[in-house]
Parts: C-alpha cells; sequence; structure tokens
C-alpha cells in the first residue's frame, strides 16, 4: 500500500476544497471496499477524504411525502433498524442486509455501495426498482440522475473528479405497488450475486390488471441493467405466472453475461428469467399483504 494523507472535512465546502487541490483522491464512505482496494493495490490516491463527519452525508429523513432521503454515507444497520422504513420500503431492506455481514452493516453505505459500481452492487437493482434518484455535488452545484445512469461500467461511475454523492432519494412509491428484491448465490459463505433482480409491480385499483412494473438486473452485464422489455411485455395483463413468464424473458433477452468462476454465461441468463420472475411474485405477494 503506497502512502497517502487522511483527511477529514466537517463540512461540504471542506471536501470540495479539498477535491480541488490537484491531488488524487478516493473518498471513504464507509471503507469496507475502498480500504481493501488500497492494501491490495487494486487503487492508488494520494489522500483519503473521509465523508462520515459531514452532517449531510450521514443524514437520514422520511419527508411528510413519503419520500426517503439518505446521505450517501448513511450506515446500512441504521437504515433498515428504522422501523418505518423498513415498513415503507422493504425491497430497500432485502438489499441493505445482505450487503455484507452484520460488522460490515455498521459502516458501509448505499452511497459507498453505488460508487464502488460493481455490477453486481446489491443496492443497484433494488433501487433501480424504486426509482431512486441521486444527487450529485461540487462546489459548481449540485445535479440529479437516475440510479440506472449513474453506472458506466465495471469500477466506473458517473462522478466528475471534482464531484461527491451526496444523497440517494427514494420516492414515495405508486398505491397498489409492491416490491422484492433477490440474488442467486451458490453458497452462504460466497457474498457476491452470480446473478440478482430487483422489481415493483404497480396493479390497477381492483388488483386485476398490471399498470407498469420495473424490473432491473445485476451481475447480468458490465453494468446493472433496467429491463424496460419487462414492462411492455405485462402491461394491461393479469399478475399470473404467464405473465411473469413474459418479463422473465425480456429479462434473459436483455442479459449480456460473462463466464467467470461464479457463474456461466447460459446459467446467468437462465437467472435472469427465474429471478425476475420470483422478485415480480415476491413484490406481488407484499403489495397484496399491505392492501
Amino acid at each position: 500500500m503506497e502512502a497517502f494523507d487522511y483527511l477529514a472535512p466537517h463540512s461540504l465546502l471542506e471536501a470540495y476544497a479539498a477535491l480541488g487541490n490537484g491531488r488524487r483522491s478516493l473518498m471513504l464512505a464507509g471503507g469496507t471496499d475502498v480500504i481493501v482496494q488500497l492494501r491490495e493495490d487494486r487503487r492508488h490516491c494520494d489522500q483519503l477524504i473521509d465523508l462520515k463527519h459531514i452532517p449531510e452525508m450521514m443524514s437520514m429523513k422520511l419527508t411528510p411525502e413519503g419520500r426517503l432521503e439518505i446521505g450517501a454515507a448513511k450506515p446500512l444497520a441504521e437504515i433498515y433498524e428504522d422501523g418505518e422504513i423498513a415498513r415503507r420500503f422493504p425491497a430497500l431492506i432485502d438489499s441493505a442486509t445482505i450487503i455484507g455481514g452484520t460488522a460490515i452493516q455498521s459502516r458501509a453505505s448505499f452511497g459507498g455501495n453505488l460508487c464502488n459500481a460493481s455490477p453486481a452492487a446489491d443496492s443497484a437493482p433494488a433501487l433501480m426498482a424504486l426509482a431512486a434518484r441521486l444527487v450529485i455535488g461540487s462546489s459548481r452545484g449540485t445535479r440529479e440522475m437516475p440510479v440506472e445512469e449513474f453506472f458506466l461500467g465495471p469500477g466506473r461511475n458517473a462522478l466528475q473528479p471534482d464531484e461527491l454523492l451526496l444523497q440517494v432519494i427514494v420516492p414515495a412509491q405508486p398505491a397498489h405497488s409492491g416490491a422484492f428484491y433477490h440474488r442467486f448465490i451458490p453458497r452462504n459463505e460466497m457474498d457476491i450475486a452470480v446473478a440478482s433482480a430487483g422489481a415493483r409491480i404497480t396493479l390497477d385499483a381492483a388488483g386485476e390488471r398490471i399498470e407498469s412494473v420495473r424490473v432491473a438486473l445485476g451481475a447480468v452485464a458490465a453494468t446493472p441493467l433496467m429491463v424496460a422489455g419487462a414492462n411492455t411485455a405485462v402491461v394491461g395483463k393479469p399478475p399470473t405466472a404467464e405473465t411473469f413468464a413474459l418479463a422473465g424473458q425480456a429479462a434473459a433477452e436483455l442479459a449480456t453475461p460473462i463466464t467467470d468462476m461464479r457463474g456461466s454465461i447460459a446459467q446467468r441468463k437462465h437467472l435472469a428469467s427465474v429471478l425476475t420472475v420470483r422478485a415480480l411474485e415476491g413484490a406481488l405477494l407484499r403489495l397484496r399483504e399491505n392492501h
């Protein structure tokens, strides 16, 4: 590991000033990825900027309108231990509770997991299914983007060198909707998904027809994927096994996986379909349990 300076700014202004000093910077939101990467010489920096002392990065608020605003460095454990958030956004909890073990979750954050930009990141498909947006800031101001537009490739995200991911915003969910996220791993000791799927389903007021679905996949392409074809395939149809199979087919057709030590191309394309169907089934079950 190369030597680097450790900075702990207490405000966004301090953090932006550090980013503008011309030195190579890496961010520490929880450190559960970046410390390992530095130790193994997979990443390098002149300064490591700890974001956990900045109030905005550690905030969490549920607005009266039902929107959830999470600071990018907020520990996962503090999110899933909030009963009201768990009740309103169970798919978010699905992902937060499987990113590492308990010790990791006391440090790790959605912001860090997203910025690491792994194609298999557990936070991405869940947040994409929930139509979450990201707030990005710099000394020039702020901008927003949908989660699905944040990923450029393995380990690459849309942040400019002078920018920080400030906040994850999960909108209030539509009426008559439910969401679910899960992944496939061959054994509990393997913490990286072979494939994963998040889904949200919205029905009409009578509960008889699908108004929309949002399906997102992980670990089956160079970036997490939104499966727009799943929505096209099922809108207006009843929420049945036959209908969900159409969404699964759209997911498998979109997937462009690789073969590696965790799984083959054929296995991952099959899992894209199976996990999509099961995610929609889980989302439908939650919808019906809550209405």
